[in-house]
């Protein structure tokens, strides 16, 4: 397991570009940075806070979580909001997101702010952004969204419910709506976070503040469990060429450092699932 960069204060939303490399936020501190094919590591976009995931856009541009759904474009232009936060409907923001074969959006959404504040926990739901820009509700009572993939035959959808200990699984429908949530994995007293799924339908998932990823098969047994150097760690990511490079990205929690989030690079001994590009119609 290599370290590749090191000096943040939550790493979270990794996603692999194939002409860039790895692509990452820092939570606390903001700002989008990028470790590039030649391992170079630089900063993609400024300021901005509170990003748990992302993906890129079929236009070039990089869709991002926060306070609301966003598209960066690749030319630095204006941010465009996709999906907005309404607080009147019982969310303030968004985490982790991802995509289907088709380019639509699963976004978890918050209630509560997870990280820096003393706000009471409350479930939140979840949200399909269609390839036409409209968003709908797709699933609920979700506590602490978290990380999000799709099976490789596409009919199934994975989602760590952080607060619940658990991982649920969804079968989706030919629209992308969801069919009613049971339990993937039971992670006892690990928290789940994000979440990657294999080209053999296995699913790698960051066990914050477990210092460890595990594994699942698609029937949600443990096939294998990965140490980590850190206890935090937040989500995970296959990328290169192949996509049998496995990226692990942490927090600092647990450390006696405010800057100890790290990305971290190991060969795995399966390629992972390619993700496909967002291709929601921006306002």
């Amino acid at each position: 397991m290599e370290e590749l960069a090191t000096g943040y204060g939550l790493i979270e939303g990794p996603v692999w570009d194939d002409k860039r490399g790895l692509i990452y936020s820092d939570v606390i501190n903001g700002g989008v940075f990028c470790v590039g094919l030649d391992d170079s590591v630089s900063q993609i976009i400024e300021h901005r806070r509170g990003i748990g995931g992302m993906t890129l856009h079929e236009n070039g541009g990089i869709v991002v979580s926060g306070r609301n759904i966003s598209l960066k474009p690749a030319d630095g232009g204006a941010t465009q909001v996709i999906l907005p936060d309404n607080p009147e409907g019982g969310w303030i923001g968004f985490n982790d997101i991802t995509t289907d074969a088709k380019g639509r959006i699963y976004a978890g959404a918050l209630s509560f702010r997870p990280v820096g504040s003393d706000d009471t926990p409350k479930p939140a739901d979840l949200f399909l952004i269609d390839l036409d820009g409209s968003a709908r509700k797709v699933g609920g009572d979700v506590m602490l969204t978290n990380g999000l993939g799709v099976s490789p035959d596409g009919t199934k959808l994975y989602h760590s419910e952080s607060r619940r200990d658990r991982v649920r699984v969804y079968d989706v429908k030919e629209n992308g709506d969801l069919g009613p949530h049971r339990t993937f994995a039971d992670t006892g007293d690990l928290t789940p976070d994000g979440l990657s799924v294999a080209v053999d339908g296995s699913v790698w998932v960051a066990m914050a503040d477990g210092g460890r990823v595990d594994v699942f098969e698609p029937d949600g047994s443990l096939r294998r469990s990965i140490d980590c150097p850190l206890p935090m760690i937040t989500s995970v990511c296959f990328g290169g060429a192949d996509l049998m490079d496995f990226y692990i990205v942490t927090g600092s929690r647990g450390t006696d450092r405010e800057d100890a989030g790290t990305v971290y690079r190991m060969r795995a001994d399966v390629a992972g699932l390619p993700m496909a590009p967002a291709a929601v119609a921006i306002p």
